[in-house]
């Protein structure tokens, strides 16, 4: 007999985001109660059961302590859109954004937090050379930031943390055929669709795996969507 997971009280940060929209979809099918974070509700937010969505902004940090009290995770999704100036100056949403974050958690006595990372923080060397050359100059000051989130995290003692590294991102349904791997992304690989990666983070909140790892994830597509024209129109419009 299979056994029944345990209904957990979560938040996903940045539910309206790519990835986010996922995991609250996600969560909200395997039974899990979610707290949703948008900057600003709307009312077009998804109605699905067991959701609330809140307005909170990582920068400005104000009452997320207060949404955190009762939860058993968070599980970040916020990202930052490759804009011509985010790219060169990305906000500091990994840094101080994470900063503010666990000063919430600790105000609300949460300890485990599921974050997004990327795999490129640890090596570019992945994917062809044309791949290489393009992220390098597209997403170099993003990675920074990245890598001093993770940075950030390792001396956090008290947070039980798990910095997820995807590859590139595909904006796609879980395809469901990941590697995971230590650290970083196989060398032949390059993209992760976002639903895969939301499978696998809500994965490691219910099954408390990769607690204080780095895990990367990845999987094959066709060159339809991995191939050059693909993702240097992703990378530079």
């Amino acid at each position: 007999m299979a056994q029944t997971k345990q209904t957990l009280n979560l938040m996903v940060l940045a539910g309206d985001g790519a990835t986010g929209a996922h995991l609250v979809e996600q969560a909200s099918a395997a039974g899990h109660r979610v707290i949703a974070t948008v900057h600003a509700c709307d009312g077009s937010e998804p109605d699905f059961p067991n959701v609330k969505w809140v307005n909170v902004d990582l920068l400005k940090p104000d009452g997320l302590a207060a949404h955190l009290r009762g939860c058993d995770a968070v599980l970040n999704a916020v990202g930052i859109d490759a804009g011509p100036n985010t790219v060169l100056f990305p906000p500091p949403l990994h840094t101080e954004g994470t900063l503010n974050l666990i000063t919430a958690m600790r105000e609300a006595d949460v300890t485990r937090l599921v974050t997004i990372s990327a795999s490129f923080v640890a090596s570019m060397d992945r994917g062809p050379i044309w791949f290489r050359l393009a992220a390098k100059m597209g997403l170099r000051a993003i990675f920074r930031e990245m890598a001093e989130m993770e940075r950030l995290l390792r001396v956090t003692q008290d947070i039980e943390w798990t910095a997820v590294r995807p590859g590139w991102l595909l904006d796609e349904a879980a395809g469901g055929e990941i590697t995971v791997t230590p650290d970083v992304i196989p060398p032949h690989l390059i993209r992760t669709r976002t639903g895969d990666l939301a499978a696998f983070m809500l994965r490691c909140v219910e099954d408390r795996l990769h607690i204080r790892e780095t895990p990367a994830i990845a999987a094959p597509e066709p060159d339809s969507k991995s191939g050059p024209d693909a993702v240097l129109r992703e990378v530079f419009g």
